[in-house]
Parts: structure tokens; C-alpha cells; sequence
């Protein structure tokens, strides 16, 4: 994809007093770029005009209506004094335009080009105005696919980064919300916004996020997911250090929280720092909802959670090892179930959990219309098939297909991930140490867990350790004081 250790674009001079020594640099910076468009303004003067923009990243209409006709028709600007004259008439309103800006750094004029903006030179003028008349296609903002609530906002953020963080400045109206903007890459430089509630956020964590922000080293940036691996503390962890959302609400409160979030022009998933795992468990209506059934709703959501990671190792782990544990009835039904398969139950369980992950990958992929049928059928169609031909017993497809639904009960995706994927090494020592490599595992992600940090905050916040005053929104959601 990107080579973060590329070199980067070479750097330009600054403009002269020669309009055609300038253009021809340009020319040469854009050569075969056909969509930037070199467009003189027709003129009997010997001062003529130049402008430069990129064909579909700017308002042609307004460009036109605003700026080149009135220009040509009523303005008489080219006579003498060239840009000092234009500058004036667009100060007197004369030519109305958003967010004007003057430099003479060739750098500077290419960056602000390729970002939309519509760059003005004159003869003899050693510096060019930049007009911003952005406009491009754009998704309007709705309602996340992954992070839908029953209650609550329905708004969601686009690739748009100043949609995005004009929804925080909507619902966060106040000046203590501060939006430091930066770029980063050395090629295609990617507008990076950090965001933080002054007061609320401490000094050190702000101060860790920028630097490491600063520090990263990439051509460009497509994604937010390409800077999160930069910004976590341990990056060979199964389990996420930064939250992403699309929801902004869920970054207002977290900066509320005292939170930071980073936005990547370009993408439509917002990263909060620090995470802890509590927050992996957390969907966004918990907020909206009765905390009765909040609280209701979280411990049913951490025993599927338990379900997801645990059942099918706890099944291998009864029906090879401790069979006497079972009930004698329950044993001899999956006894008689099992008559004349094959494998082994680990392998029966290995091959129905990968089964499983395939299908669930091939509905994620293929087209949304046929997807969730083709997963749906495809699993029922091959379990009953499976189980007539005698592969596989009838008790191992109710616990992978219950493992999976449990899986699907953890809100945030990213969290789920680790637990698909720690399933299957367990699966493996459950069946080879029986419940005694259950146990182990468990106390090797256990410790894992107690030492994992996120910007110096521990993963299990505020239960390990223990603070009493934070513990009203973790397992459990207490009710607001009055």
C-alpha cells in the first residue's frame, strides 16, 4: 500500500516578478496532471493574469460568477498596480471570496492547488493569491452502519474533515474546545485535526498525543487506521489501545471525559484516546436508556461476552477430559450424537469455528443485497449437510452457532476481534491440558490485560486499580446525581 520510509517531494523556490517564468514552473511541477487547469484571464494589457485550480475540486460556477466575470467586465484592475489592486477590490468586497491568503512559496501554492483552492498571479507580482472556492463530491452526513442506536442522535461523520469537526462545534458550543490542525505526510500531505476540551483533558496526555503525532513518518494518510498503530502503546496487542467511532456525540462525550480525538481528513472514523476495556463493552444508547435496563443489558452483554471466548473451549474441554461432570442424560445425548464421527471434538470444533469465520467474512464482503442471505443460508445449508453425512455431531453446530451470536453481542468491533481470535488458541490447550489449559490461558490474558496501557492509563480502569468514585460507568451505569 504505503511506504512509510519513502522520501519526500522535493522541495520549490518562491515565485518572481515574471508571470511566464512562474507559469512555466508550475507547468513543470503539474506535468501530466491533466485536471489542473492553467486559464489566462483575456486582457489588451500587458498585464495579464493567471489563475490555477484543479478541475472538480473547486466551484466552476462561483468561480465564474464571483470572481472571473465581474473581474473582466466591471473591474479595471489590470491597468497598473496589478495584484495590490486586486487584493484591494476583493478587501472593498468588489470580488467576494472565501478565505483569501497571499504567498510567494511555490510549495505553498501547490499544496493549496491540489487542496481546492484557486491560485492568482498577475505580471510582475511576486506573489499569488489564493481564493478558496472548494467544492467537490461529498457524502451527506448519516446514521453509522456500525454503530446504529435505537435511541438517540442519528447524525454520523463523512469523509468531510471540517463536516466532522463542525458536528463537535455544534454539540461542544464553547471556546475551551480546541482543534489544532496539522498535516501529515511528506508526499500527499493529509489534514490532521487534534481535538481536546481545555480543562478537561490533562496537559501531559495532549502533549504525549502531539508529539506522536509529529513523529509519525508516512507518504500520506488514507485513513485514521493508518496513524492509530502509531499511536498505541503496545502495538503487538491483540486488544485496541485508541477507541474509533463514528458517532459524534460518543466524541463529545468522551472529550467531556477528558478524552482526546484525532481527525483525518478523508476518513469517517474518529480516534479517542486513552481507551480502557470497559469502554470496548459500552454502545452508544447506553447513555439515552433508563440505566435499569442499561445495567440489565451490560451484564447480559459481559456474559455473552464470557460465551464468545469461552463455550467452545469449555465444551472441548468437558466432553474429552471431565466427562463426569456432565449430567448422565446430557452425556448420553451427546454421546449417541457423536456415534460414528470421524474427528476428535477439538477437530470437529477447529473445522465448524473456521467454517464459521469463513462465511462470516464471505457476508462481509460479497454485495450487501446478497451477503447476509449467502451467510445465513450458507451456514444452514452446510451444518445440516455436515451433520447428515456424519463429519461433525448436531451438539458442536448449537455451540459454534451459539459462540457466534454471543460474538455479536460485544458493541464495538474492534473489541470483538481479539476474542475471535484468542478463541482458537484456547480451543487448541482445552483440548490438549483439558480444563487446566483453559485455566491457564485465561490467566495469561488476565495478565496481559492488567499490564496493557493506553497513554499510561491502565486497560482495566478504574477496577484494576480500584477507583471507587469512577466506577459508576463500567459494568454497571448508575443513576445521574439530581
Amino acid at each position: 500500500m504505503v511506504d512509510p520510509k519513502s522520501s519526500s517531494m522535493p522541495q520549490l523556490g518562491t515565485l518572481t516578478n515574471q508571470l511566464q517564468e512562474n507559469e512555466n514552473a508550475l507547468r513543470e511541477v503539474f506535468v501530466n496532471c491533466s485536471d489542473i487547469v492553467f486559464r489566462k484571464i483575456p486582457s489588451q494589457e500587458q498585464s495579464e493574469t493567471l489563475l490555477i485550480y484543479t478541475d472538480g475540486l473547486i466551484d466552476t460556477v462561483e468561480l465564474e460568477q464571483v470572481f472571473i466575470k465581474p473581474f473582466i467586465n466591471e473591474l479595471e484592475l489590470r491597468q497598473e498596480g496589478g495584484l495590490s489592486n486586486l487584493r484591494k477590490a476583493i478587501r472593498d468586497g468588489l470580488l467576494p471570496a472565501a478565505q483569501i491568503s497571499t504567498s510567494s512559496e511555490m510549495s505553498e501554492i501547490v499544496d493549496g492547488i491540489l487542496s481546492g483552492k484557486t491560485a492568482v498571479m498577475t505580471q510582475g507580482e511576486p506573489n499569488a493569491l489564493l481564493a478558496d472556492f472548494t467544492k467537490f463530491p461529498k457524502r451527506s452526513v448519516d446514521e453509522p452502519a456500525l454503530e446504529a442506536s435505537i435511541r438517540g442522535p442519528r447524525e454520523g461523520f463523512t469523509e468531510v474533515l471540517r463536516t466532522n469537526t463542525s458536528l463537535i462545534r455544534r454539540k461542544l458550543a464553547t471556546p475551551m474546545l480546541k482543534l489544532e490542525s496539522m498535516r501529515i505526510g511528506s508526499v500527499s500531505p493529509t489534514d490532521t485535526v487534534l481535538a481536546y476540551l481545555e480543562g478537561a483533558a490533562s496537559p501531559e496526555l495532549i502533549h504525549e498525543v502531539r508529539n506522536r503525532l509529529q513523529r509519525i513518518q508516512l507518504r500520506t494518510v488514507l485513513d485514521s487506521s493508518y496513524i492509530e498503530e502509531y499511536l498505541e502503546d503496545h502495538s503487538f496487542s491483540p486488544f485496541p489501545q485508541i477507541q474509533n467511532t463514528e458517532r459524534p456525540d460518543t466524541v463529545a462525550s468522551s472529550l467531556m471525559e477528558g478524552k482526546v480525538a484525532v481527525f483525518v481528513n478523508g476518513s469517517p472514523n474518529v480516534l479517542l484516546a486513552p481507551m480502557t476495556f470497559w469502554n470496548g463493552f459500552q454502545a452508544a444508547e447506553d447513555h439515552y436508556e433508563k440505566f435499569l435496563y442499561v445495567t440489565a443489558v451490560r451484564i447480559i452483554r459481559f456474559i455473552l461476552f464470557v460465551m464468545s471466548l469461552l463455550l467452545p473451549s469449555f465444551y472441548v474441554a468437558l466432553t474429552t477430559f471431565h466427562p463426569q461432570m456432565i449430567p448422565v442424560a446430557l452425556m448420553m445425548s451427546i454421546s449417541s450424537a457423536r456415534e460414528g464421527i470421524p474427528f476428535p471434538t477439538v477437530v470437529e470444533t477447529l473445522l465448524m469455528e473456521i467454517m464459521f469465520e469463513g462465511l462470516r467474512e464471505a457476508g462481509l464482503r460479497l454485495p450487501k443485497a446478497i451477503g447476509s442471505a449467502v451467510s445465513i443460508v450458507g451456514a444452514l445449508v452446510i451444518g445440516e449437510a455436515a451433520v447428515q453425512a456424519g463429519f461433525i455431531s448436531a451438539p458442536i453446530v448449537i455451540i459454534v452457532a451459539s459462540t457466534g451470536i454471543a460474538s455479536f453481542s460485544i458493541p464495538r468491533y474492534s473489541m470483538s476481534l481479539p476474542f475471535r481470535l484468542l478463541r482458537f488458541p484456547l480451543l487448541v490447550i482445552s483440548g490438549t491440558f483439558g480444563f487446566f489449559g483453559i485455566g491457564a490461558g485465561i490467566i495469561a490474558i488476565l495478565i496481559h490485560l492488567c499490564t496493557l496501557e493506553s497513554f499510561g492509563i491502565p486497560y482495566f480502569t478504574p477496577i484494576a486499580p480500584l477507583h471507587l468514585k469512577q466506577l459508576k460507568d463500567t459494568v454497571v451505569r448508575a443513576p445521574r446525581e439530581r
